[in-house]
């Protein structure tokens, strides 16, 4: 069965939308959760990206490029040339960069893409 990439391009604003909002009222989640709320969200939506870009694909498979490409821009992260630090300064690439590794960005990073998965395999929102 192919994915509906309309459903999950509904998805990509929803998290996106649910993101952007973690960021403007941090008071809301943030006493109990810090950033990773967002985190898990950020994942997420590589997730879904994932799943619009390649709708076919097995579950398991968007789980381990989804996991793969948020692990790699977490351990980017550690990579901190003058350019790159420019670039994350703007606010979309501290959106997609990120600033700052941290180990615990990685559980919040696995929470986000099983969720996806889990969304994905009970054919939910995205089939």
């Amino acid at each position: 069965m192919v994915r509906d990439r309309r459903w999950i391009a509904a998805g990509c604003v929803i998290v996106i939308a649910c993101g952007m909002a973690t960021r403007r009222y941090p008071s809301v989640l943030s006493h109990y959760f810090g950033n990773y709320p967002g985190d898990a969200l950020w994942a997420l939506l590589v997730f879904l990206l994932w799943a619009f870009c390649l709708p076919r694909a097995k579950t398991g498979t968007l789980v381990m490029l989804a996991l793969g490409t948020a692990f790699a821009v977490e351990f980017l992260q550690l990579y901190q040339a003058p350019w790159i630090r420019q670039l994350r300064a703007t606010r979309a690439g501290y959106l997609v960069l990120g600033s700052g590794f941290d180990w615990i960005d990685l559980l919040a990073y696995t929470v986000g893409v099983g969720i996806g998965g889990l969304l994905d395999r009970g054919r939910g929102m995205l089939r």
